[in-house]
């Protein structure tokens, strides 16, 4: 469950933009503010069903635009090799090398 979490955490990071005010809000309270169903609907005045189905919508939209975009998987292709530069003596011991490496994973 965390990992899936996570995921969908990470896919609203970088898919919101795409996202209704509404759906947003939703994804936000449920994820983020760990806002119960039963909360949510009670805030918006609407069935915790209504709730349910807008998020289970909304992660199915989150995850058509990562298999079109790739936007997640790339950034998590890009910190593996961030990571594997680190570990090379060179890089380590070179102060430019790792400021460049500081800085590329400062712009995710």
């Amino acid at each position: 469950m965390l990992e899936k979490t996570t995921r969908v955490n990470f896919l609203f990071d970088f898919y919101q933009a795409l996202l209704t005010p509404k759906q947003r809000n939703y994804m936000e309270m449920y994820y983020l503010e760990d806002y119960s169903l039963g909360e949510i609907s009670e805030t918006y005045t609407i069935s915790r069903q209504a709730v349910y189905d807008n998020i289970k919508r909304t992660e199915a939209m989150l995850e058509a635009y990562e298999e079109k975009l790739q936007l997640y998987g790339k950034f998590i292709s890009r910190q593996k090799l961030l990571t594997e530069l680190e570990e090379i003596p060179e890089i380590a011991t070179h102060a430019k090398a790792k400021e460049i490496v500081n800085n590329l994973k400062e712009l995710d």
